[in-house]
């Protein structure tokens, strides 16, 4: 009979023996158990309802499928990994609706329109996972984890002390059901800017670690060396005529 995380919680005798699980199966694989998967599996075990949708046919294959998914997530973060373009074609409509009331543009232009759409939304599809790289980064100091590969649900980073953060990049990036989870679940949130104001909030954090490390120069400083050294964070088209006006050096 499978088994899942809520399985092996209920059959475990105390939170030591159910993190020994997970323990043993990574000296299986000669790794070392970090002190993040002891605070994020920690987590799921104080917050069951919170734990990962994984099952398997025993727990120790469970505790390998859960380890894979968060190192997986880890080797393939923004700094290291290549995005892919769009898996869509564009809908060729959107330039009529355009033309329709922009009527001097010409073919080219409406092309250039469609092309800068699509480099945005790919840029768009990354900014999370930049925001996410930067903040694991800059939290780690203080005791935060990042939840690699939704090693445990809802939830973006656990803290030793068992505090659980779910982030987003803007106040207006979050749907319904996501905010629904926070109900009776000890999860702060934190979103980056304010959609309406345009404000930032870095300060929630330098305030609580009394530091000015955390703001969007920094940010940004971050996004740009990412780029630099993994240009293909960023996924772009080769068709795209935009690339035309970047310089080759880049």
């Amino acid at each position: 009979m499978p088994v899942n995380f809520d399985t092996i919680i209920s059959t475990s005798s105390s939170e030591e023996n159910f993190l020994q699980i997970f323990q043993d199966e990574i000296a299986q694989q000669a790794q070392l158990f970090l002190e993040a998967h002891r605070t994020i599996l920690t987590a799921c075990y104080r917050n069951p309802g919170l734990s990962p949708a994984l099952k398997a046919h025993a727990p120790e294959m469970l505790a390998k499928a859960w380890l894979k998914r968060y190192s997986d997530s880890y080797e393939n973060r923004i700094s290291k990994r290549i995005s892919q373009p769009p898996g869509t074609v564009a809908d060729p409509i959107v330039s009529t609706i355009i033309n329709a009331r922009l009527t001097g543009l010409t073919a080219e232009h409406l092309g250039q329109i469609k092309y800068a759409h699509r480099l945005s939304m790919s840029a768009e599809n990354i900014q999370g996972l930049l925001l996410e790289e930067f903040l694991a980064e800059q939290l780690a100091d203080y005791g935060w984890y990042c939840c690699w590969g939704e090693s445990i649900r809802h939830v973006d980073f656990c803290n030793i002390d068992g505090s659980l953060l779910q982030i987003k990049n803007r106040s207006n990036s979050e749907n319904s059901s996501s905010s629904r989870v926070r109900i009776n679940q000890p999860i702060e949130k934190w979103y980056r800017v304010d959609a309406r104001t345009g404000f930032y909030r870095w300060s929630y954090f330098n305030e609580k670690y009394e530091t000015d490390r955390f703001s969007e120069e920094n940010f940004v400083v971050f996004v740009r060396q990412v780029l630099l050294n993994n240009p293909n964070a960023l996924a772009v088209e080769t068709n795209n005529p935009w690339q035309d006006l970047s310089d080759p050096s880049n």
